[in-house]
Protein backbone atom coordinates (compact mmCIF):
# COMPACT_ATOMS: atom_id res chain seq x y z
CA UNK A 1 0.00 0.00 0.00
CA UNK A 2 1.02 3.43 -0.40
CA UNK A 3 1.35 5.26 2.05
CA UNK A 4 0.93 9.24 1.23
CA UNK A 5 1.41 10.88 4.41
CA UNK A 6 0.95 10.56 7.86
CA UNK A 7 -1.12 13.28 10.20
CA UNK A 8 -0.57 13.83 13.99
CA UNK A 9 -0.47 17.27 16.42
CA UNK A 10 3.25 16.56 17.59
CA UNK A 11 3.55 14.96 21.14
CA UNK A 12 -0.49 14.39 21.08
CA UNK A 13 -2.53 10.97 20.60
CA UNK A 14 -4.57 11.75 17.72
CA UNK A 15 -7.72 9.80 16.13
CA UNK A 16 -10.57 10.72 13.61
CA UNK A 17 -13.58 10.22 14.58
CA UNK A 18 -15.50 6.58 13.05
CA UNK A 19 -15.29 5.33 10.01
CA UNK A 20 -19.04 6.08 9.11
CA UNK A 21 -18.04 10.35 8.46
CA UNK A 22 -14.98 11.20 6.44
CA UNK A 23 -13.12 13.79 8.35
CA UNK A 24 -12.20 15.50 5.19
CA UNK A 25 -14.12 19.21 4.70
CA UNK A 26 -17.04 18.31 2.26
CA UNK A 27 -16.10 21.58 0.34
CA UNK A 28 -12.91 20.02 -1.44
CA UNK A 29 -10.70 22.26 0.87
CA UNK A 30 -8.19 19.76 1.58
CA UNK A 31 -8.64 20.26 5.31
CA UNK A 32 -9.42 17.63 7.92
CA UNK A 33 -10.79 16.82 11.18
CA UNK A 34 -9.05 15.39 14.41
CA UNK A 35 -8.84 15.07 18.12
CA UNK A 36 -5.96 15.08 19.45
CA UNK A 37 -5.08 14.08 23.67
CA UNK A 38 -2.12 15.24 26.04
CA UNK A 39 -1.61 11.44 27.83
CA UNK A 40 -0.07 13.86 30.43
CA UNK A 41 -2.91 16.20 31.70
CA UNK A 42 -5.74 13.31 30.43
CA UNK A 43 -7.35 16.27 28.16
CA UNK A 44 -8.42 16.38 24.45
CA UNK A 45 -9.72 18.97 22.38
CA UNK A 46 -10.49 19.41 18.16
CA UNK A 47 -8.18 19.86 15.96
CA UNK A 48 -8.76 22.04 12.31
CA UNK A 49 -5.58 20.33 9.92
CA UNK A 50 -4.73 22.19 7.25
CA UNK A 51 -3.69 20.62 3.16
CA UNK A 52 -0.51 20.93 4.45
CA UNK A 53 -1.24 19.25 7.70
CA UNK A 54 -0.20 22.23 10.14
CA UNK A 55 -2.55 22.78 12.45
CA UNK A 56 -5.29 25.84 11.58
CA UNK A 57 -6.87 26.11 15.23
CA UNK A 58 -7.82 24.09 18.33
CA UNK A 59 -10.96 24.26 20.52
CA UNK A 60 -12.74 22.18 23.44
CA UNK A 61 -11.21 20.87 25.77
CA UNK A 62 -11.99 18.88 28.23
CA UNK A 63 -11.37 15.18 29.80
CA UNK A 64 -9.91 12.71 27.68
CA UNK A 65 -12.75 9.68 28.98
CA UNK A 66 -12.81 6.25 27.99
CA UNK A 67 -14.96 7.39 24.56
CA UNK A 68 -11.72 9.82 23.57
CA UNK A 69 -9.49 6.84 22.76
CA UNK A 70 -12.39 5.29 20.31
CA UNK A 71 -14.12 8.16 18.75
CA UNK A 72 -12.12 11.39 19.86
CA UNK A 73 -14.96 14.24 20.48
CA UNK A 74 -17.29 13.23 17.59
CA UNK A 75 -16.28 15.64 15.42
CA UNK A 76 -17.76 16.52 12.04
CA UNK A 77 -18.25 19.18 9.58
CA UNK A 78 -21.61 20.99 8.62
CA UNK A 79 -22.63 20.06 5.43
CA UNK A 80 -21.16 24.29 4.30
CA UNK A 81 -18.25 24.09 6.21
CA UNK A 82 -19.18 26.78 8.18
CA UNK A 83 -19.70 24.64 11.93
CA UNK A 84 -17.92 21.84 13.37
CA UNK A 85 -20.01 19.98 16.01
CA UNK A 86 -18.18 18.45 19.10
CA UNK A 87 -18.75 16.68 22.17
CA UNK A 88 -18.40 19.29 25.12
CA UNK A 89 -19.77 17.14 28.11
CA UNK A 90 -19.09 14.11 29.64
CA UNK A 91 -20.51 10.18 29.60
CA UNK A 92 -22.68 11.31 32.48
CA UNK A 93 -23.37 14.93 31.74
CA UNK A 94 -23.08 14.93 27.51
CA UNK A 95 -23.52 18.48 25.80
CA UNK A 96 -23.19 19.25 22.13
CA UNK A 97 -21.50 22.57 20.76
CA UNK A 98 -21.98 23.71 17.38
CA UNK A 99 -18.72 25.99 16.58
CA UNK A 100 -18.86 28.71 13.93
CA UNK A 101 -15.39 28.85 12.66
CA UNK A 102 -15.31 32.52 11.32
CA UNK A 103 -16.42 33.96 14.11
CA UNK A 104 -15.85 31.37 16.94
CA UNK A 105 -18.79 31.83 18.56
CA UNK A 106 -20.28 28.45 20.04
CA UNK A 107 -23.65 26.95 20.95
CA UNK A 108 -24.11 24.69 23.20
CA UNK A 109 -27.37 21.84 23.81
CA UNK A 110 -27.62 19.16 26.25
CA UNK A 111 -27.38 15.69 24.30
CA UNK A 112 -25.34 13.81 22.29
CA UNK A 113 -24.42 13.92 18.39
CA UNK A 114 -23.09 11.01 16.84
CA UNK A 115 -21.61 12.77 13.65
CA UNK A 116 -24.21 15.16 11.98
CA UNK A 117 -26.33 14.63 9.19
CA UNK A 118 -24.38 15.03 5.66
CA UNK A 119 -26.88 17.65 4.63
CA UNK A 120 -27.47 20.05 7.68
CA UNK A 121 -30.05 19.97 10.76
CA UNK A 122 -31.18 18.37 12.67
CA UNK A 123 -28.87 15.61 13.76
CA UNK A 124 -30.17 12.45 15.44
CA UNK A 125 -28.40 10.49 18.08
CA UNK A 126 -28.43 8.20 21.07
CA UNK A 127 -26.63 9.15 24.15
CA UNK A 128 -22.92 7.72 24.12
CA UNK A 129 -23.18 7.76 28.08
CA UNK A 130 -25.88 4.55 27.99
CA UNK A 131 -23.51 2.43 25.89
CA UNK A 132 -20.77 2.96 28.08
CA UNK A 133 -23.09 2.54 31.59
CA UNK A 134 -23.96 -0.68 30.29
CA UNK A 135 -20.12 -2.55 29.73
CA UNK A 136 -18.76 -0.82 26.92
CA UNK A 137 -15.33 0.88 26.92
CA UNK A 138 -14.56 -0.04 30.58
CA UNK A 139 -16.01 -3.87 30.59
CA UNK A 140 -17.89 -3.04 33.44
CA UNK A 141 -21.92 -2.63 34.20
CA UNK A 142 -21.77 1.07 36.15
CA UNK A 143 -25.52 2.02 35.46
CA UNK A 144 -24.65 5.37 37.47
CA UNK A 145 -22.86 6.92 34.57
CA UNK A 146 -25.65 6.56 32.10
CA UNK A 147 -27.08 9.95 31.70
CA UNK A 148 -31.04 8.54 31.89
CA UNK A 149 -31.82 5.32 34.16
CA UNK A 150 -32.04 2.27 32.06
CA UNK A 151 -35.58 1.69 33.16
CA UNK A 152 -37.09 5.53 31.84
CA UNK A 153 -37.49 3.88 28.10
CA UNK A 154 -40.01 6.50 27.60
CA UNK A 155 -37.47 9.45 28.54
CA UNK A 156 -34.57 7.57 26.24
CA UNK A 157 -34.08 6.87 22.97
CA UNK A 158 -33.54 8.46 19.42
CA UNK A 159 -32.88 12.54 20.50
CA UNK A 160 -33.63 15.41 17.57
CA UNK A 161 -31.00 18.23 18.10
CA UNK A 162 -31.67 21.90 16.29
CA UNK A 163 -29.10 24.79 16.95
CA UNK A 164 -31.56 27.56 15.63
CA UNK A 165 -33.01 27.65 18.48
CA UNK A 166 -31.69 25.51 20.42
CA UNK A 167 -33.81 22.89 21.18
CA UNK A 168 -33.51 19.14 21.99
CA UNK A 169 -36.52 16.60 21.63
CA UNK A 170 -36.73 12.85 22.18
CA UNK A 171 -38.85 11.26 18.43
CA UNK A 172 -38.22 7.58 19.58
CA UNK A 173 -38.13 6.25 22.49
CA UNK A 174 -37.43 2.40 23.55
CA UNK A 175 -40.31 1.70 24.59
CA UNK A 176 -42.02 3.24 21.31
CA UNK A 177 -39.39 0.92 19.24
CA UNK A 178 -40.61 -1.60 21.79
CA UNK A 179 -44.05 -1.49 21.31
CA UNK A 180 -43.62 -2.45 17.52
CA UNK A 181 -40.93 -4.41 17.60
CA UNK A 182 -41.69 -8.30 15.96
CA UNK A 183 -39.97 -10.24 18.96
CA UNK A 184 -40.81 -8.00 21.35
CA UNK A 185 -42.73 -11.23 23.31
CA UNK A 186 -39.09 -12.56 23.21
CA UNK A 187 -37.32 -9.62 24.82
CA UNK A 188 -40.38 -8.75 27.26
CA UNK A 189 -39.33 -12.53 28.73
CA UNK A 190 -36.03 -11.71 28.62
CA UNK A 191 -36.17 -8.53 30.42
CA UNK A 192 -38.15 -10.10 33.36
CA UNK A 193 -35.92 -12.83 33.26
CA UNK A 194 -32.75 -10.82 33.47
CA UNK A 195 -34.10 -8.08 36.26
CA UNK A 196 -35.25 -11.31 38.68
CA UNK A 197 -31.83 -12.45 38.04
CA UNK A 198 -29.42 -9.25 38.56
CA UNK A 199 -31.80 -7.72 40.63
CA UNK A 200 -31.94 -4.48 39.01
CA UNK A 201 -34.85 -1.96 37.91
CA UNK A 202 -34.26 -2.93 33.54
CA UNK A 203 -33.30 -5.91 32.87
CA UNK A 204 -32.18 -5.90 29.25
CA UNK A 205 -29.77 -2.68 29.17
CA UNK A 206 -32.07 -1.72 25.79
CA UNK A 207 -31.31 1.43 23.92
CA UNK A 208 -31.13 3.06 20.86
CA UNK A 209 -28.08 3.74 19.70
CA UNK A 210 -25.42 4.17 16.62
CA UNK A 211 -27.37 6.42 14.35
CA UNK A 212 -25.92 6.26 10.53
CA UNK A 213 -26.79 8.54 7.44
CA UNK A 214 -27.49 7.31 4.23
CA UNK A 215 -25.37 9.14 1.37
CA UNK A 216 -28.17 11.31 0.66
CA UNK A 217 -29.33 12.30 4.12
CA UNK A 218 -32.99 10.83 3.53
CA UNK A 219 -32.79 7.54 5.77
CA UNK A 220 -31.15 6.87 9.00
CA UNK A 221 -30.42 3.35 10.60
CA UNK A 222 -29.87 2.74 14.30
CA UNK A 223 -28.99 0.04 16.60
CA UNK A 224 -31.91 -1.07 18.99
CA UNK A 225 -31.16 -3.38 22.01
CA UNK A 226 -27.04 -3.74 22.63
CA UNK A 227 -24.26 -5.77 21.37
CA UNK A 228 -21.58 -4.69 24.13
CA UNK A 229 -22.65 -6.57 26.97
CA UNK A 230 -20.99 -8.03 30.09
CA UNK A 231 -20.70 -11.47 30.95
CA UNK A 232 -21.63 -11.27 34.52
CA UNK A 233 -25.10 -10.38 33.85
CA UNK A 234 -26.25 -13.31 31.52
CA UNK A 235 -27.31 -11.13 29.12
CA UNK A 236 -27.77 -11.80 25.71
CA UNK A 237 -25.92 -9.86 22.72
CA UNK A 238 -28.65 -8.43 20.98
CA UNK A 239 -28.34 -6.41 17.63
CA UNK A 240 -31.52 -5.05 15.77
CA UNK A 241 -30.86 -2.67 13.03
CA UNK A 242 -33.97 -0.24 12.38
CA UNK A 243 -34.66 2.03 9.20
CA UNK A 244 -36.59 5.41 8.81
CA UNK A 245 -36.69 8.73 6.77
CA UNK A 246 -35.48 11.63 8.52
CA UNK A 247 -38.87 12.73 9.91
CA UNK A 248 -38.91 9.06 11.77
CA UNK A 249 -41.89 7.57 9.44
CA UNK A 250 -41.56 4.75 7.73
CA UNK A 251 -39.89 2.50 10.43
CA UNK A 252 -39.13 -0.66 9.18
CA UNK A 253 -36.77 -3.68 10.79
CA UNK A 254 -33.91 -4.81 8.21
CA UNK A 255 -31.22 -6.52 10.34
CA UNK A 256 -32.59 -9.36 13.06
CA UNK A 257 -30.13 -10.99 15.28
CA UNK A 258 -32.47 -14.31 15.35
CA UNK A 259 -33.20 -14.10 11.48
CA UNK A 260 -29.65 -13.10 10.29
CA UNK A 261 -27.23 -13.91 13.08
CA UNK A 262 -25.30 -11.81 15.17
CA UNK A 263 -22.77 -9.23 13.96
CA UNK A 264 -22.08 -5.07 14.17
CA UNK A 265 -21.29 -2.20 12.34
CA UNK A 266 -23.80 -1.58 10.20
CA UNK A 267 -23.84 1.62 7.53
CA UNK A 268 -25.09 2.87 4.50
CA UNK A 269 -24.47 1.86 1.20
CA UNK A 270 -23.09 3.81 -1.19
CA UNK A 271 -26.12 3.95 -3.48
CA UNK A 272 -28.22 5.10 -0.09
CA UNK A 273 -31.05 1.98 -0.95
CA UNK A 274 -29.11 -0.92 1.76
CA UNK A 275 -26.92 -1.38 4.42
CA UNK A 276 -24.23 -3.92 4.87
CA UNK A 277 -22.98 -5.18 7.64
CA UNK A 278 -21.22 -7.61 9.86
CA UNK A 279 -22.89 -11.01 10.52
CA UNK A 280 -21.96 -14.30 12.51
CA UNK A 281 -23.34 -17.63 11.62
CA UNK A 282 -25.22 -18.62 14.79
CA UNK A 283 -24.72 -22.67 13.85
CA UNK A 284 -20.75 -22.01 12.81
CA UNK A 285 -19.45 -18.79 14.15
CA UNK A 286 -18.26 -17.82 11.19
CA UNK A 287 -18.08 -14.06 10.35
CA UNK A 288 -19.35 -12.66 6.24
CA UNK A 289 -20.54 -9.80 5.45
CA UNK A 290 -23.75 -8.84 4.06
CA UNK A 291 -26.40 -6.59 2.27
CA UNK A 292 -29.40 -5.79 2.74
CA UNK A 293 -32.65 -3.33 1.61
CA UNK A 294 -32.87 -0.27 4.13
CA UNK A 295 -36.93 -2.29 4.69
CA UNK A 296 -35.19 -5.76 5.42
CA UNK A 297 -35.58 -7.32 1.73
CA UNK A 298 -32.93 -9.22 -0.01
CA UNK A 299 -30.60 -9.92 2.91
CA UNK A 300 -27.31 -11.61 1.21
CA UNK A 301 -23.89 -12.25 1.96
CA UNK A 302 -21.53 -10.06 -0.55
CA UNK A 303 -18.26 -11.19 0.92
CA UNK A 304 -16.33 -13.81 3.25
CA UNK A 305 -14.07 -11.41 5.11
CA UNK A 306 -13.57 -13.15 8.06
CA UNK A 307 -13.19 -11.23 11.15
CA UNK A 308 -16.26 -8.55 11.05
CA UNK A 309 -14.04 -5.38 11.34
CA UNK A 310 -15.06 -1.67 10.27
CA UNK A 311 -16.20 -2.02 6.92
CA UNK A 312 -16.54 1.20 4.11
CA UNK A 313 -17.52 0.81 0.70
CA UNK A 314 -15.66 3.12 -1.84
CA UNK A 315 -18.06 5.78 -3.00
CA UNK A 316 -16.68 5.94 -6.56
CA UNK A 317 -16.51 2.17 -6.91
CA UNK A 318 -18.57 0.18 -4.33
CA UNK A 319 -16.80 -3.06 -5.63
CA UNK A 320 -13.88 -2.03 -3.41
CA UNK A 321 -14.48 -2.44 0.51
CA UNK A 322 -11.98 -1.81 2.99
CA UNK A 323 -12.22 -3.33 6.80
CA UNK A 324 -9.86 -3.28 9.39
CA UNK A 325 -9.28 -6.28 12.20
CA UNK A 326 -8.13 -6.66 15.90
CA UNK A 327 -4.74 -8.42 14.73
CA UNK A 328 -3.47 -4.66 13.52
CA UNK A 329 -4.52 -5.81 9.44
CA UNK A 330 -6.03 -3.12 7.24
CA UNK A 331 -7.51 -5.06 4.24
CA UNK A 332 -8.88 -4.28 1.02
CA UNK A 333 -11.55 -7.01 -0.61
CA UNK A 334 -12.57 -7.09 -4.65
CA UNK A 335 -16.85 -7.91 -3.98
CA UNK A 336 -16.66 -8.48 -7.60
CA UNK A 337 -14.83 -11.78 -6.81
CA UNK A 338 -15.37 -11.93 -3.12
CA UNK A 339 -11.51 -12.17 -2.38
CA UNK A 340 -8.87 -9.85 -0.40
CA UNK A 341 -6.41 -8.17 -2.78
CA UNK A 342 -4.61 -6.12 -0.66
CA UNK A 343 -3.88 -6.26 2.39
CA UNK A 344 -0.89 -4.48 5.29
CA UNK A 345 -0.04 -4.41 9.21
CA UNK A 346 -0.81 -1.30 10.53
CA UNK A 347 -0.03 -1.10 14.56
CA UNK A 348 -3.25 -0.89 16.52
CA UNK A 349 -1.48 -1.19 20.08
CA UNK A 350 1.09 1.29 22.22
CA UNK A 351 4.58 -0.79 23.02
CA UNK A 352 4.05 -1.14 26.63
CA UNK A 353 1.16 -3.53 27.97
CA UNK A 354 -2.20 -3.34 26.32
CA UNK A 355 -5.14 -2.93 28.87
CA UNK A 356 -8.54 -4.42 27.89
CA UNK A 357 -11.83 -1.65 26.75
CA UNK A 358 -11.38 1.72 25.53
CA UNK A 359 -7.93 3.07 26.43
CA UNK A 360 -4.61 5.02 25.12
CA UNK A 361 -3.40 1.93 24.82
CA UNK A 362 -5.02 0.50 21.80
CA UNK A 363 -7.08 2.37 18.75
CA UNK A 364 -9.37 0.96 15.84
CA UNK A 365 -8.31 1.77 12.51
CA UNK A 366 -11.57 3.05 11.36
CA UNK A 367 -10.42 2.99 8.20
CA UNK A 368 -12.68 5.65 6.06
CA UNK A 369 -12.43 6.85 2.27
CA UNK A 370 -12.32 10.15 0.96
CA UNK A 371 -15.27 11.76 -0.57
CA UNK A 372 -14.01 10.94 -4.31
CA UNK A 373 -12.50 7.29 -3.07
CA UNK A 374 -9.15 7.62 -3.96
CA UNK A 375 -7.92 7.54 -0.71
CA UNK A 376 -8.29 5.68 2.44
CA UNK A 377 -7.33 7.81 6.07
CA UNK A 378 -7.43 5.07 9.74
CA UNK A 379 -5.79 5.40 12.72
CA UNK A 380 -2.41 3.51 13.86
CA UNK A 381 0.20 4.00 16.21
CA UNK A 382 3.93 5.05 15.98
CA UNK A 383 5.05 3.95 19.50
CA UNK A 384 3.03 5.15 22.34
CA UNK A 385 0.49 7.89 20.55
CA UNK A 386 -1.96 7.28 17.94
CA UNK A 387 -1.67 8.85 14.91
CA UNK A 388 -3.69 9.36 11.30
CA UNK A 389 -2.40 7.65 7.90
CA UNK A 390 -3.69 8.09 4.21
CA UNK A 391 -3.40 5.79 1.88
CA UNK A 392 -4.00 5.61 -1.57
CA UNK A 393 -6.93 3.12 -2.43
CA UNK A 394 -5.45 -0.19 -3.93
CA UNK A 395 -6.53 -0.62 -7.60
CA UNK A 396 -8.01 -3.79 -8.03
CA UNK A 397 -8.00 -6.12 -10.86
CA UNK A 398 -10.23 -5.60 -14.31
Amino acid sequence: MKILREIQVPGLWCVHSYFIRSPYAPDGSGRLLLAGADLNTHTGKVFVIGPDGSVMESFGEKEAESNFYHTGLWQSWSADCRYVYYESGTLREPWITRRELATGKEIRIEGDAEGTPPHGEPAVSGLLGMLYAAGYGYLRYQPEIAPIPFEERDSHGLFEYTFDPPKRKLRLSVNEVLAIHPEQEYLRKEDKRLAALNRTPAGLTLMCYCVRWSPDGKRLLFHFGNHCVVKERQEPRLVYIFTCKRDFTDLHLAVSWKQNGNGAYWSWHPDGEHLTGNVIDPATGVHSVAMVRYDGQDFHKICDAPEGGHLSLCPADPMILVTDNTDGMVDFWDLRKNRMYASEHFPNTWTGKVQGGRNRTRCCHHPVFTHGGRHVLFNAFDGDLCRLIEIETPERER
